[in-house]
């Protein structure tokens, strides 16, 4: 099949080359033309516009977007006065689903066919494939099937229902994504923290628990190489971003009636990695002080710890014993 695809950044420059492998022909486009130029070496054929990639394309015109969320209407506005009755648009990025069944009843005055696509694998996904969720239209699925065949590896591609529904399969993973990243890291914090911490290889139990154990994965497997690089990840800082997905699952685990305990604290779990100070244990701290006359630390002492565990309960200690007076 021909396509246009629009966004090179890393997933979409490799589901170009994945697709390119599998002997479709793509028409590539970025606003940055080296990556444009990069792929067109390997067999793309390279647009300078998104009007001369869409002139490159064959009817049903098939134009598949992998831009950041906030992007992605813009380029839908210029596509919607580029494309004909029929032709179909692909988006593959993060969009929320609510967005998805919007654009496709806007779309459909004009004839223009929308799929929305969940794709998951990551850098992984040129050598091992994409897992992809597909909402739209079923025969408009079934039209662009054979992409999803050449990047998905086997069984790993699944129709999900009407406009939204892609990402909507796709938003829930990643929630789950979430809390299994934060379960493991709990269970490898325990590990680092006991009296065993010291002689345990991290990447040994890692990898042992990905041969048989009820708990591995591929995220596993990644631990187990990230671990045999820097066992004790002294290269780097906790600082967890989030892209936006597990908070659109808790808000409609919400709305629902549904309750996703685990998702959420892995969701908070992320808020609390990026500050420095979290308020609210400030405000504990000051309260034990208030009622308890507990001591409490200045911004200037060193109290907190760089160990992997806060360490055994201590009793209350009196204002001023325990922390010294700093300027």
């Amino acid at each position: 099949m021909r396509l246009g695809m629009v966004g090179l950044g890393r997933m979409g420059s490799n589901m170009a080359r994945r697709l390119l492998l599998g002997g479709h022909e793509v028409v590539v486009y970025n606003k940055t033309p080296e990556k444009v130029n990069e792929l067109a070496s390997e067999g793309a054929v390279p647009s300078e516009s998104i009007e001369d990639m869409v002139s490159k394309l064959e009817a049903p015109k098939i134009v598949w977007l992998m831009l950041p969320a906030a992007a992605v209407e813009e380029y839908i506005d210029i596509l919607k006065k580029l494309l004909d009755k029929g032709d179909i648009i692909i988006e593959g990025g993060n969009s929320f689903y609510k967005e998805d069944i919007k654009r496709a009843e806007q779309l459909k005055d004009k004839g223009i066919e929308y799929i929305d696509a969940g794709i998951s694998g990551g850098v992984w996904g040129l050598e091992k494939g994409y897992a992809s969720m597909y909402g739209g239209k079923e025969e408009i699925f079934r039209h662009i099937e054979p992409l999803a065949k050449t990047l998905a590896p086997e069984n790993g591609y699944l129709y999900c229902g009407g406009a939204g529904a892609g990402h909507f399969v796709k938003m829930v993973h990643n929630g789950i994504e979430y809390a299994m990243m934060q379960a493991y890291g709990e269970g490898f914090e325990l590990l680092k923290a006991s009296p065993y911490g010291s002689s345990l290889d991290l990447a040994e139990v890692a990898g042992m628990w990905n041969n048989g154990s009820v708990i591995r994965s591929w995220l596993l497997e990644l631990l187990r190489d990230v671990f045999g690089k820097n066992g004790d990840l002294s290269d780097i800082q906790g600082y967890v971003q989030d892209s936006g997905e597990a908070r659109w699952t808790v808000k409609e685990a919400v709305d629902l009636g549904v309750a996703v305990d685990t998702i959420t604290t892995a969701l908070y779990k992320r808020f609390n990695s990026r500050q420095k100070d979290v308020f609210a244990a400030k405000v504990a701290a000051a309260l034990r002080n208030e009622f308890g006359g507990h001591a409490v630390a200045k911004p200037c002492e060193d109290v907190k710890t760089d160990s992997p565990g806060a360490g055994e309960v201590r009793h209350a200690a009196p204002d001023k014993e325990r922390f010294g007076d700093c300027e």
